[in-house]
Protein backbone atom coordinates (compact mmCIF):
# COMPACT_ATOMS: atom_id res chain seq x y z
CA UNK A 1 0.00 0.00 0.00
CA UNK A 2 1.24 3.24 -0.79
CA UNK A 3 2.33 5.97 2.05
CA UNK A 4 1.09 8.97 0.29
CA UNK A 5 -1.90 10.06 -1.98
CA UNK A 6 -1.62 10.92 -5.44
CA UNK A 7 -3.00 14.23 -5.86
CA UNK A 8 -3.22 13.96 -9.66
CA UNK A 9 -5.43 11.34 -9.58
CA UNK A 10 -9.31 11.85 -8.89
CA UNK A 11 -9.06 9.96 -6.04
CA UNK A 12 -6.51 12.14 -4.34
CA UNK A 13 -7.59 15.09 -5.59
CA UNK A 14 -10.78 15.12 -3.86
CA UNK A 15 -9.77 13.24 -0.81
CA UNK A 16 -7.19 16.32 -0.36
CA UNK A 17 -9.28 19.15 -1.51
CA UNK A 18 -12.82 17.45 -1.49
CA UNK A 19 -14.62 18.81 1.62
CA UNK A 20 -15.59 21.70 4.05
CA UNK A 21 -12.58 21.03 5.60
CA UNK A 22 -10.08 22.28 2.49
CA UNK A 23 -12.46 25.11 1.51
CA UNK A 24 -9.85 27.85 2.30
CA UNK A 25 -6.90 25.97 0.40
CA UNK A 26 -8.82 25.32 -2.38
CA UNK A 27 -9.65 28.66 -2.94
CA UNK A 28 -6.33 30.02 -2.83
CA UNK A 29 -5.24 27.11 -4.79
CA UNK A 30 -7.75 27.84 -7.76
CA UNK A 31 -7.16 32.17 -7.29
CA UNK A 32 -3.65 31.05 -8.29
CA UNK A 33 -4.05 29.07 -11.06
CA UNK A 34 -7.07 30.53 -12.84
CA UNK A 35 -6.35 34.15 -12.11
CA UNK A 36 -9.17 35.77 -14.45
CA UNK A 37 -11.67 35.56 -11.96
CA UNK A 38 -11.53 36.10 -8.48
CA UNK A 39 -13.19 33.34 -6.14
CA UNK A 40 -14.32 34.45 -2.84
CA UNK A 41 -16.88 31.01 -2.24
CA UNK A 42 -16.96 27.78 -3.61
CA UNK A 43 -20.00 24.97 -2.99
CA UNK A 44 -19.08 20.92 -3.59
CA UNK A 45 -21.67 19.05 -5.78
CA UNK A 46 -21.92 15.77 -7.31
CA UNK A 47 -23.65 16.92 -10.68
CA UNK A 48 -23.04 14.15 -13.70
CA UNK A 49 -23.20 15.21 -16.88
CA UNK A 50 -23.99 12.43 -19.55
CA UNK A 51 -22.25 12.47 -23.26
CA UNK A 52 -24.98 13.58 -26.12
CA UNK A 53 -24.12 9.85 -27.48
CA UNK A 54 -23.63 6.35 -25.63
CA UNK A 55 -20.24 5.93 -26.66
CA UNK A 56 -18.84 9.49 -24.84
CA UNK A 57 -18.04 9.80 -21.43
CA UNK A 58 -19.69 11.64 -18.72
CA UNK A 59 -18.26 14.53 -16.43
CA UNK A 60 -18.76 15.03 -13.07
CA UNK A 61 -18.39 18.24 -11.79
CA UNK A 62 -17.50 18.74 -8.09
CA UNK A 63 -17.10 22.47 -7.80
CA UNK A 64 -19.18 25.34 -8.09
CA UNK A 65 -17.09 28.60 -8.03
CA UNK A 66 -18.43 32.16 -6.98
CA UNK A 67 -16.68 35.29 -8.19
CA UNK A 68 -16.85 38.98 -6.54
CA UNK A 69 -19.91 39.86 -8.88
CA UNK A 70 -22.21 36.45 -7.19
CA UNK A 71 -21.77 34.72 -11.17
CA UNK A 72 -21.02 30.49 -10.42
CA UNK A 73 -19.09 28.82 -12.73
CA UNK A 74 -17.61 25.24 -12.71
Amino acid sequence: MDKFINPFSDYGWKKIFGSEVSKDLIISFLNEVIQQEVIVDITFRNVEMLGLKQDQQRAVFDIFCENEKGEVFI
